[in-house]
């Protein structure tokens, strides 16, 4: 397993949740990436951010989630704020390119 994401739960809309993940693989020179997969549907990029720190989102999320990361620990973080219920997915971190084998995710569920 090359990837451990946690912090996913069920939420309310509106709410928030913080999103980890660790990697045995370094990050460290990487652009690193958040995707999701919806029920039904294909796994997506949501949002990145580069070696050097800039993000980028996915219009859906863009204004809601921010990335970060600890390259001394080889994490990387997503912070979900405003959810909805199409936020509802489970979540994976793997580099933007060079793809790693992915992590099992962790489920988001949000509803009322």
């Amino acid at each position: 397993v090359q990837f451990v994401e946690s912090g996913g739960g069920s939420v309310q809309p509106g709410g928030s949740l913080q999103l980890s993940c660790v990697t045995y693989e370094t990050i460290n020179g990487y652009d690193m990436a958040w995707y999701r997969r919806a029920p039904g549907k294909q796994r997506d990029l949501i949002g990145s951010i580069t070696n050097d720190g800039q993000v980028d989102f996915d219009d859906s999320v863009k204004g809601r989630f921010t990335i970060s990361r600890d390259d001394a620990k080889n994490m990387l973080f997503l912070q979900m704020n405003s959810v909805k219920p199409e936020d509802t997915a489970v979540y994976y971190c793997n580099r933007v390119y060079s793809l790693l084998t992915w992590g099992q995710g962790t489920q988001v569920t949000v509803s009322s």
